[in-house]
C-alpha cells in the first residue's frame, strides 16, 4: 500500500508543474488533511442511496461497473499514481472482472483517493471522460502509469498524452483541468474517506462495508466475499 506521507514526499517537486483550482493536500500528525475544500459540492446534494453496513453510495456520481443488484459491493479508494493501485488493477482486477463483477455477484466502485497533484490531474480526467469511459481510461492509465507519473519537468504534456487516446482535444483537456466542480467532488470524496472510514493508504478496498485489513489479493477479497455469496 502506498501511505499519504511517502507519497507526498515524493510529489513535492511535481505539484507546481500542475495547474488545477485545488487545495493542497498537508500532512497532519494523525494523518491528513485537504485544504481549501469548498463549502458545498456536488458530493453534498446528489440523491444518495444506503448501501451495506452504512456504506452510502451516491448511485448519480459514483464509478460503479456490475450489477447494481448484486450481493457483494466492494468499494476501491485508491490513488492514480500509487503502484500498489497500478498493481492491484492490472494482476487482480481482470480476474475478479471475470468470475464475480459479469457474473453479476460482484458491483465494484472507484473512489478518488489521490495523494498528490498529478494523482489528482488524473482522477479528474478519468471523470470527465465521461462514465461510459471510466474504467477503461484508469485501466490504460494504471497499465502506462509509468510513463505519465514519472519523469522530468512538467507531467501535463505527458498526461494531455495520454488523454488523447480517450478522445480529449487540447481544448477539452484544459477545461476538464479547470472544472472546480470535478475536483471539488474528488476532493470532498477523499475527505469523507479517511474522516469517515478511516481510509489512510491506497488501495483500500471495503467488502459490504467492511473494510480489509489483512490484503487485497484475490484469495483476501474472496474470504471477504464468502459469508455473501
Amino acid at each position: 500500500m502506498a501511505n499519504l506521507k511517502t507519497s507526498r514526499k515524493t510529489s513535492l517537486s511535481r505539484r507546481s508543474a500542475i495547474n488545477l483550482s485545488l487545495g493542497a493536500l498537508a500532512v497532519a500528525a494523525g494523518g491528513f488533511v485537504y485544504l481549501g475544500l469548498s463549502s458545498t459540492s456536488i458530493a453534498q446534494t446528489a440523491p444518495m442511496s444506503a448501501g451495506p453496513n452504512a456504506m452510502i453510495v451516491n448511485t448519480e456520481h459514483e464509478n460503479i461497473k456490475g450489477d447494481a443488484n448484486a450481493p457483494v459491493t466492494i468499494i476501491e479508494y485508491s490513488s492514480m499514481t500509487c503502484p500498489h493501485c497500478a498493481n492491484h488493477h492490472m494482476n487482480t482486477m481482470p480476474e475478479l472482472t471475470e468470475k464475480y463483477i459479469k457474473t453479476g455477484k460482484v458491483r465494484y466502485i472507484i473512489r478518488e483517493f489521490p495523494l498528490d497533484r498529478i494523482a489528482l490531474a488524473a482522477a479528474a480526467l478519468a471523470r470527465c471522460a465521461g462514465p461510459d469511459k471510466y474504467f477503461p481510461f484508469i485501466t490504460v492509465m494504471y497499465k502506462q502509469q509509468d510513463k505519465w507519473a514519472r519523469g522530468p519537468g512538467s507531467p501535463l504534456p505527458r498526461l494531455f498524452k495520454m488523454a488523447q487516446q480517450a478522445g480529449f482535444t487540447k481544448e477539452t483537456f484544459n477545461a476538464c483541468m479547470s472544472n472546480k466542480k470535478v475536483t471539488d467532488y474528488i476532493e470532498k470524496t477523499a475527505l469523507d474517506g479517511h474522516q469517515k472510514f478511516g481510509v489512510k493508504a491506497t488501495p483500500t478496498l471495503f467488502v459490504n462495508g467492511k473494510m480489509l485489513e489483512s490484503g487485497n489479493s484475490l484469495a483476501d477479497i474472496e474470504k471477504a466475499m464468502a459469508p455473501y455469496l
